[in-house]
């Protein structure tokens, strides 16, 4: 399983491209930002310099949206940065929340989501798309790659994914939802002719490394997560209601008492408008508690085919958890490699 990592662009900026370089050298794959224009600073300037400082890891936002740019600037922007470091990007991408919720819109239709991500791939992997009719490439960028994974929760999203998306991100990390998540996503693969296989996936959620009996202060420290999901579960409840059968309670029940939510306090610990969410959804949403802890959970994850456990590192202990997963976590999830295979009985070496 890889290990990724979610910032903010909070400014200064230097400072999301220097955790991102730590990121780096405690063996994270991906490092994603918010892609929230008005909320903080612009990711795509930041990614450059993101990607001038490391070598190896992919880089992208988790997620940008089909509203808030043009989907030709959106492949653009791809395309040059590949071009530029190498084809070390990827485009996690979703209907849009706070991106448009700020500017008092609403998330696109699947419908939208659906033709934006056709355009982005073929532009900005060097093919043809048709844009209004016409039909466009970049002359400059026909050795780009880039991969798409699609956020979702609910059947209609799961059913997109499956049918275009590289890769499935489910922002939460309970292993029930994860589960029914993931084998709707595989299921509208296989009914679209696809192998569910090439659909890679990805569990995010903030993770807090600590002992035992600081569990509730790490509890408060990532109850806002709770409240982010809740703007898409409530998108949910309104559109599939009580039905069970559409959408699981483990799910939906939690938000019976959510009365609002200021997008001035969106992603932020302490955020005010999430005292709705109970520790028991903090708890099986995040990761929380001694290394053991979450070593436990993300091979529990990995069972059911996660292959990238990201996490949002949007609280107070930034540094000590992207040291904690370096030097005990990612070693005790990774694929040990012997030098030297012992011999088979009967067999000289």
């Amino acid at each position: 399983m890889d290990i990724g990592v979610v910032l903010q662009t909070n400014p200064p900026a230097s400072r999301v491209v220097e955790l991102a370089r730590q990121a780096e050298l405690y063996g994270f794959s991906h490092v994603w930002t918010f892609d929230s224009h008005l909320l903080w600073e612009e990711p795509f300037v930041i990614y450059s310099q993101i990607l001038a400082a490391t070598r190896k890891v992919k880089v992208g936002p988790m997620v940008t949206n089909p509203a808030t740019r043009d989907w030709t600037v959106t492949a653009s922007l791809f395309a040059t940065l590949n071009e530029m470091y190498g084809n070390r990007t990827i485009c996690g991408i979703g209907r849009g929340d706070s991106a448009v919720r700020v500017l008092n819109g609403r998330p696109t239709t699947l419908a939208t989501l659906r033709s934006c991500i056709e355009v982005v791939r073929e532009l900005a992997n060097g093919r043809e798309a048709v844009v209004n009719g016409t039909r466009l490439r970049f002359p400059w960028g026909l050795d780009s790659r880039l991969d798409i994974w699609v956020a979702a929760y609910g059947p209609k999203a799961l059913a997109l994914t499956g049918e275009v998306g590289d890769g499935f991100i489910l922002q939460l990390a309970d292993p029930d939802i994860a589960a029914w998540t993931i084998d709707a996503v595989r299921s509208a693969a296989v009914a679209a002719g696809r192998d569910p296989a090439q659909v890679k996936i990805c569990v995010a959620a903030p993770a807090y490394v600590c002992d035992e009996g600081s569990l509730a202060y790490a509890r408060e420290q990532c109850r806002w997560f709770g409240g982010m999901v809740g703007n898409h579960v409530a998108d949910l409840v309104a559109r599939y209601g009580g039905d069970g059968s559409a959408v699981p309670d483990a799910l939906t029940s939690y938000i019976a008492g959510r009365t609002g939510y200021d997008y001035n306090e969106h992603g932020r610990a302490g955020n005010t408008h999430t005292t709705f969410v109970p520790d028991e959804i903090v708890d099986r949403f995040c990761l929380l508690g001694p290394p053991e802890a979450h070593v436990r959970r993300l091979t529990e994850l990995a069972a059911l085919g996660v292959d990238q456990f990201a996490v949002y590192l949007q609280h107070d202990n930034k540094p000590g958890t992207l040291e904690a997963y370096g030097e005990k976590i990612i070693p005790a999830i990774a694929e040990h490699v012997r030098a030297k295979t012992p011999a088979e009985p009967g067999e000289v070496r």
